[in-house]
């Protein structure tokens, strides 16, 4: 199968929605051409570490197929689209075309094998994660709003969780080239883990010093506490 690859410095996750701004010609193209004549919607988003010239990106490569949801056009003829991350692929070459834009031969990359029982003590432990480490970095930015509603399938748990939590994009791509359900709740639960207990400590004293007017005393966080991530959004 042949597809569109926009290469980014950063990692599409199934399940993600991100946000690009269409400025290039070529990616004008690319997108006149899904939107229009071809009508499918898709194109292949994959992770370019700095300093690496985009057709350097290796064979066996994996991204993200990425669905275009809503395009904004604008009266310069920049656009504004909003994509949502559906499936991953293998990069197998480049091909080709007579288009300014890079096209890619891919093939389907998908799970091994796991028992979906198996999985579930280690889901359970990182949904339990989630909510905490959320509620309170929720607490620490004084945000309201609603902790994202994850995915019920463990397989795609950690691709929800780690769309919206601070990490940088070469974990973010290991975790879409991992075939392992359970390695990748594993990484993930590595993740909030250390951060958990610190964070509800934190919020706790915040919270303390909203209802009482000045700030703590012998409740106060350690001195070398890591500063709470950004609230996932």
């Amino acid at each position: 199968m042949q597809i569109p690859l926009f290469p980014l410095p950063l990692v599409l996750l199934p399940g993600a929605r991100l946000p690009l701004h269409i400025f290039e010609p070529r990616y004008r193209q690319m997108l006149g051409d899904i939107l229009g004549e071809s009508g499918s919607h898709e194109f292949g988003i994959v992770f370019r570490p700095d300093g690496v010239a985009e057709r350097d990106i290796p064979t066996g490569h994996v991204g993200c197929v990425a669905h275009v949801d809503r395009r904004e056009r604008l009266p310069d003829g920049r656009a504004n689209m909003f994509v949502t991350g559906t499936r991953r692929f293998r990069l197998e070459r480049f091909v080709e075309v007579d288009r300014l834009y890079h096209v890619g031969e891919i093939s389907t990359f998908d799970d091994a094998a796991e028992p979906t029982e198996e999985l579930a003590p280690a889901a359970d432990r990182l949904r339990e994660l989630f909510h905490r480490v959320g509620t309170a970095a929720r607490a620490l930015a004084d945000d309201a709003d609603a902790l994202p509603v994850l995915p019920d399938d463990p397989a795609h748990l950690a691709f929800a969780i780690a769309a919206v939590i601070d990490m940088d994009a070469p974990a973010r791509q290991r975790l879409l080239s991992s075939r392992s359900p359970a390695e990748r709740l594993r990484d993930v639960d590595a993740l909030l883990s250390p951060a958990v207990d610190t964070l509800e400590q934190r919020a706790v004293v915040h919270d303390r010093a909203k209802s009482n007017g000045h700030g703590p005393s012998s409740h106060s966080s350690p001195p070398n506490a890591p500063p709470p991530p950004s609230p996932p959004t």
